[in-house]
């Protein structure tokens, strides 16, 4: 989950380049779609993580099932809605869809060169 964060924008993630780019007066500049290698493997490795994060523990109480339940179903909603912002920006993401799974990670496959996505801008 860590190793994600880096391989992403983290200033982007965090909001705060279009913040910064408001307070310097420069218009928000579309980023351009890039895979990076954990990207290649599933679509969205840093929710992977969080699900590893919340199901893997050592003692699990009936309190921390239903935290993980409801968080599960909260990604996975969250995943539909970020895919479609996604596939509205980025007309390419529909043929990267395709190729690589949601969650379950599989082993990269070669994707198209117009599939390509840059590590700092997923």
């Amino acid at each position: 989950m860590l190793y994600t964060t880096f391989v992403i924008n983290h200033f982007d993630l965090f909001g705060l380049r279009q913040v910064w780019r408001r307070f310097a007066g420069q218009p928000q500049a579309p980023l351009s779609f890039v895979t990076p290698p954990l990207y290649r493997m599933n679509r969205h490795p840093l929710y992977v993580g969080w699900l590893f994060t919340f199901w893997c523990t050592p003692t699990m109480t009936v309190s921390h099932v239903l935290f993980a339940a409801v968080a599960t179903v909260y990604i996975v909603v969250a995943i539909q809605f970020e895919e479609h912002d996604l596939m509205r920006a980025h007309p390419e993401y529909a043929d990267y869809r395709r190729q690589v799974p949601m969650l379950v990670p599989s082993w990269p496959r070669q994707l198209a060169p117009r599939g390509r996505i840059r590590a700092s801008e997923m």
